[in-house]
């Protein structure tokens, strides 16, 4: 279905329908779509990110991240990525960020993907939106993959994005919408180099299944779309018919 247009609602409404849509996508990650070694798990405080879904690997699953080939696993295949690659950093740029790389565990378990839909408190100030992109480049300094999707149009503070943002902090490279879609889709590949592979949309438009990287080379397709219509059946019909409504 279109995405709607989430800035004519008050925050606390597009909060609602946030936390029905991570739920959405931990329940669709973990009926089928990981391999049966990873799991996911709606977590609201992991790295000052929050709420978000993570997906995370069993101490009894394989631990050898630096294979750059798909496997099966638990009879699910990690494909390798079809979409083009928007940049990547430079090896030597990564190489000098991999100094303080650290292992998180969460009850004993890697983290190895996260998904964070940004909300507009993300954005409401230049400290939370410092701290959302700290937070952002340190986990990708800790070699967890990450895919963020954003809703909402850019600011002053994100003229380009909250990619945009994130891009510009951890690689020190500048990206710029290549049109008139304003909205992002962004994936993010850990490996010796970090890899992204960005969507823009606009509102109107249909989400796309996005990859979850869980091993370098290898993703599962995240249904944001499907996802999204579970969601928003649940939305308040008088939200639901005043977002559907023209001006």
């Amino acid at each position: 279905m279109p995405v709607h247009d989430w800035t004519r609602v008050e925050a606390g409404v597009f909060h609602d329908f946030h936390h029905a849509w991570i739920e959405e996508i931990k329940r669709a990650l973990n009926r089928g779509i990981l391999p049966a070694d990873y799991y996911a798990l709606a977590e609201q405080h992991a790295a000052g990110f929050g709420p978000d879904v993570l997906t995370l690997q069993g101490r009894d699953g394989d631990d050898d991240s630096s294979t750059s080939s798909p496997e099966n696993s638990g009879g699910v295949v990690l494909a390798a990525p079809t979409l083009k690659v928007t940049a990547e950093t430079d090896l030597e740029f990564y190489r000098r960020k991999q100094n303080t790389v650290a292992v998180r565990h969460v009850s004993g378990d890697r983290i190895v993907a996260m998904v964070e839909i940004v909300s507009p408190g993300n954005k409401s100030s230049r400290n939370a939106l410092r701290a959302f992109v700290q937070k952002a480049s340190e986990l990708l300094e800790k070699g967890v993959h990450l895919l963020i999707v954003d809703l909402h149009p850019p600011g002053r503070r994100d003229p380009n994005g909250i990619h945009s943002v994130i891009w510009d902090a951890f690689a020190g490279q500048e990206y710029v919408f290549p049109g008139d879609k304003r909205l992002t889709l962004a994936a993010y590949e850990c490996d010796l180099s970090v890899k992204t592979y960005v969507i823009p949309f606009a509102v109107g438009d249909k989400l796309r299944d996005m990859p979850l990287f869980l091993k370098p080379g290898g993703q599962v397709p995240v249904p944001l779309e499907a996802t999204y219509q579970s969601a928003w059946d649940a939305v308040p019909q008088r939200w639901r018919a005043f977002l559907e409504a023209r001006r």
